[in-house]
């Protein structure tokens, strides 16, 4: 018998694909007949008899869509015209204003052969005036090897020699700048380069370097910058609301690859990282460690265990990861997760009226008139709504309410303190730079390689919630570490 797994040829495969779907039908439409007459014979009624078939639909279009569909959290959106665009409003495209960008003027003089008049063969005067267009182009980057040559003093008595001051060095004897090591790191984490990929664009670029004196620079800046990172991860516990969130990474070793954990706390204005080997309870408390404030999650049960261990933190819970369950399913369900996704979407209207207040406290005061007054009914409906449904267990819908009402107190936490978020989306987007990175060269290859990305990640992250330029940010750090060893530079205190 043919196997599936066996098959390389496409066209085979699509047709089993499609005789595969009508069995499916097939079998479904046989199962449909054989429920309904034991239902009849049980005497069963009709509702629990259709949830069975509606379970029984869904599974197969889950299968469907994890097979050849395509995941998404985002609902649909209203159709659009034949200029693409919605409800038939056509948007132009102009040139991006550019602000930041050196402006250099070019002057073209017309060549002396073509300043004779055609009608009269008089010579072309120049009027003072300009035709002007706009044009964006690359000075390339250069590597340039610089010769110190540091001047030698002595006295007349031969008592006393001394040398010029050199320029600063990332060690006794490097070769390498601290700039270029810093455009380094910056390559592979802020831009997600693989040292290997930097070293053939370097190699384009005239320097002959391996991936190894890459390292080399990379770890030297780490271990220049690592109270810098300490103070990073202090300052973001002593807030007194953090966000908390994880995402897998791998370290790959001769043995074969582990699959370790990113774990992720932060605020507003800072957001520090630790890479663990697991993702248990005991990992959430290396990173969490005495924490007594607010800690802003999803449902992940480390957090929970961590927060009932004794006089913990308390446990405000992410909104959005309750929607975006009932996102997954809409098409499954599609009239209760209008209703309930409909819910949720009032909730994210008074957030934002609150965020027109301004920022900082201004927003939070804005959040305490609004939530009581309008928030709260919502939260009330929402859980009138939930144990109103009659669903089965184990279906997605089912999975989906009781993943709601099993967090409701973190839920609805925010509603009597208006620090609080309605989810925990900060510390998701502070995780994309990182997942960009594994995408990119997949993880690390030792301990003190998940170290190193775990502190440049922190540094730069931060450094960008604050408006912060990220080179700028770790050559002022580099700089002044060199000057003075342990020296703690954060990224706000660029803002002056």
């Amino acid at each position: 018998m043919l196997r599936v797994d066996q098959v390389r040829d496409p066209e085979t495969l699509r047709q089993m694909a499609i005789l595969l779907e009508r069995e499916n039908q097939r079998l479904h439409e046989r199962i449909k007949k054989l429920t309904e007459e034991i239902s009849r014979l049980r005497g069963e009624d009709n509702g629990r008899l259709q949830q069975e078939l509606e379970f029984l639909k869904e599974l197969l279009s889950r299968r469907e869509q994890e097979l050849f569909g395509e995941s998404s959290e985002k609902r649909s959106v209203p159709e659009r015209d034949a200029q693409g665009s919605p409800n038939g409003v056509q948007r132009g495209h102009g040139p991006k204003a550019q602000p930041e960008l050196p402006i250099r003027e070019q002057i073209h003089d017309l060549d002396e052969a073509d300043r004779i008049c055609p009608a009269c063969g008089g010579e072309l005067k120049e009027m003072g005036q300009f035709e002007d267009s706009e044009e964006i182009t690359v000075v390339e980057r250069r590597f340039v090897l610089v010769k110190h040559r540091r001047k030698k003093y002595r006295c007349q008595c031969n008592g006393c020699v001394e040398t010029a001051l050199g320029p600063p060095k990332l060690k006794p004897g490097a070769r390498y700048s601290p700039e270029f090591a810093v455009e380094v790191v910056i390559g592979k984490y802020l831009d997600h380069l693989p040292l290997e990929r930097q070293v053939r664009i370097m190699a384009r670029e005239g320097l002959r370097v391996d991936s190894q004196t890459l390292w080399d620079q990379t770890e030297t800046v780490a271990h220049l910058l690592e109270r810098s990172g300490e103070a990073l991860f202090n300052g973001v516990l002593a807030s007194d609301l953090v966000h908390a969130d994880e995402s897998w990474w791998r370290l790959m070793e001769r043995r074969g690859a582990k699959r370790w954990w990113a774990w992720s706390v932060g605020t507003e204005e800072a957001v520090s990282y630790r890479i663990l080997d697991s993702r248990s309870q005991d990992a959430a408390r290396k990173v969490l460690g005495d924490y007594r404030g607010i800690v802003m999650a999803d449902g992940y049960g480390a957090y929970g265990a961590l927060s009932r261990d004794g006089p913990g933190f308390v446990l405000a819970h992410c909104w959005a990861h309750v929607r975006r369950k009932f996102v997954e399913i809409e098409e499954h369900y599609p009239e209760p997760c209008r209703e309930i996704l409909d819910l949720i979407g009032k909730l994210y209207e008074v957030e934002r009226e609150a965020a027109l207040a301004g920022d900082g406290e201004q927003v939070r005061a804005r959040r305490a008139e609004l939530r009581p007054e309008r928030s709260r009914p919502i939260v009330a409906e929402i859980q009138r709504w939930a144990l109103a449904q009659r669903v089965l267990p184990e279906s997605s819908l089912g999975k989906a309410i009781a993943y709601m009402l099993g967090i409701w107190k973190g839920l609805t936490l925010f509603l009597d303190d208006a620090r609080v978020p309605l989810d925990n989306n900060l510390a998701e987007r502070g995780l994309r730079g990182l997942v960009l990175g594994r995408k990119n060269y997949y993880g690390s290859r030792s301990k003190r390689g998940t170290e190193v990305a775990a502190l440049f990640y922190s540094l730069i992250e931060s450094a960008k919630l604050v408006g912060v330029d990220p080179k700028a940010y770790l050559l002022k750090a580099v700089h002044a570490a060199i000057a003075v060893p342990k020296t703690v530079t954060l990224p706000r205190d660029l803002l002056g």
